[in-house]
C-alpha cells in the first residue's frame, strides 16, 4: 500500500523558501508541503494563496503543535534557529533546520541534545550532500582514483549587496557574512567528499562599507584529518561561482560549479596532466532528494546525510574560523613581507 507523503511545514518562510523549496516539493516522492508561518501574517496569507499552501499558521506555536505537520523545516534567520528548534521538539516534531545550524557550537550542542532526549529526528539542510556531483566525487576519492588526498579547495562567491535577505548583514540575526552563509557549505562539502574532519582553522577576512560588523570576503586555511590541507574561499562581493577540487598523490578531481543546482556540472579526473574521465552531472533534483532523504529517515529508512550531530562539527569549524579572524584583527598580526619588525 502506498504511504501518504511526509508533511512538512516551513517556519520562517521567505525568499529561500520561494526560490528553492517551493519548486522542490512537487519533484518529491515522499514529501509534501502542508503549511507555513512567517512573521508578517498579511504577507503569509498572500504567499499561501499564491502558492496554494494549505495551512497558513498564525503563530509558531500553532505550526509546531499542528496534527497536520510531521516535520518542521526551519528557515528563519540564524539567531532564531535554536529557539525555533527547541519549540518544535517540545511539540514532538521532527526538525530539519537550515544552515548555519546556530549562532555558536554551544547552541548547536543544546539543540542536538534536546533532539536526542526527545527521541526525534533532527537534521540540517546541508543540501549539497544530496548533489550528485559531490556524491560522484566522493565515490571516486573513496575508490582511490586520485590516490591519497593531500590538498583540497572549495570556493563559493555570490553578490550579496542586492540580496532579498535583508537580515544577512545584521550581526544580531546572522551568524556571519559569507563564512557562515556559504562558507559552511564549502566546509561541509570537503568534509563530505573526503570523509574527513577539520582539526584547525586560520582565517583572513575583511569587512567593507556594506557588511557592518560581519565579514564580506574571507579565506580559510584548514588542517584536516587524513593529513590533508584545505582552503575555503568565499566572497559576498563577486559574481556567482562555486568550485570544488581535491589533489591526491596520483591525480586530481575538479568540479567547476560543483555546488550549483542551476545548471549541469562538469567533473574532471586528471592524472599527470592527462584527462582520465569527464562526466557531466545534473544537480537539479538536489533539494528534492534532500527532502525525500529526510522523509525516508523519518520512516526508518537510511540515515539522513546531514544529521544534527554531524553538523555540530561544522559549527566548531565556523567558530574556529571566526575566532581566528577576530584574534588576528585584534592583535594586528599581519605584517607586510618587507617589514623588518
Amino acid at each position: 500500500m502506498t504511504q501518504s507523503p511526509v508533511r512538512f511545514a516551513i517556519l520562517g518562510f521567505g525568499n529561500h523558501a520561494i526560490r528553492r523549496l517551493l519548486p522542490a516539493f512537487p519533484k518529491c516522492d515522499q514529501s509534501t508541503l502542508t503549511g507555513m508561518w512567517r512573521r508578517d501574517h498579511t504577507a503569509a496569507l498572500a504567499n499561501c494563496a499564491e502558492h496554494k499552501i494549505l495551512h497558513c499558521f498564525a503563530t509558531r506555536e500553532e505550526l509546531c503543535s499542528s496534527p497536520d505537520v510531521d516535520v518542521v523545516f526551519i528557515t528563519s534567520p540564524d539567531a532564531m534557529h535554536r529557539d525555533d528548534t527547541l519549540l518544535a521538539l517540545k511539540h514532538g516534531k521532527a526538525v530539519l533546520c537550515e544552515k548555519p545550524l546556530a549562532m555558536n557550537t554551544a547552541e548547536a550542542e543544546q539543540m542536538n541534545s534536546a533532539a536526542k532526549s526527545a527521541g526525534l529526528l533532527f537534521g540540517v539542510a546541508q543540501n549539497f550532500r544530496y548533489n550528485r556531483s559531490l556524491e560522484w566525487m566522493r565515490k571516486q576519492i573513496t575508490a582511490g582514483r586520485i590516490g591519497n588526498p593531500q590538498l583540497a579547495r572549495a570556493e563559493y562567491c555570490y553578490p550579496a549587496t542586492n540580496s532579498a535577505r535583508k537580515w544577512i548583514t545584521d550581526a544580531t540575526l546572522a551568524y556571519g557574512g559569507p563564512i557562515g552563509d556559504v562558507g559552511v557549505h564549502c566546509i561541509d562539502a570537503l568534509r563530505f567528499v573526503l570523509d574527513e574532519d577539520v582539526i584547525s582553522v586560520t582565517t583572513l577576512a575583511r569587512k567593507d562599507a556594506s557588511s557592518g560588523e560581519l565579514e564580506a570576503i574571507a579565506s580559510l586555511q584548514m588542517e584536516m584529518t587524513g593529513e590533508i590541507f584545505a582552503t575555503v574561499t568565499t566572497s559576498a562581493r563577486a559574481p556567482y561561482r562555486s568550485y570544488v577540487e581535491v589533489n591526491g598523490s596520483d591525480g586530481v578531481i575538479v568540479a567547476e560549479g560543483g555546488l550549483t543546482v542551476d545548471q549541469p556540472v562538469q567533473v574532471v579526473v586528471r592524472r599527470a596532466g592527462e584527462i582520465l574521465e569527464t562526466v557531466t552531472i545534473d544537480n537539479a533534483d538536489g533539494y528534492a532528494r534532500m527532502l525525500d532523504g529526510f522523509a525516508s529517515a523519518l520512516r526508518g529508512g537510511e540515515d539522513f546525510a546531514a544529521t544534527g550531530e554531524d553538523s555540530v562539527h561544522n559549527m566548531r569549524a565556523l567558530d574556529a574560523a571566526i575566532k581566528s579572524w577576530k584574534r588576528e584583527a585584534a592583535n594586528g598580526c599581519r605584517r607586510p613581507i618587507n617589514s623588518s619588525r
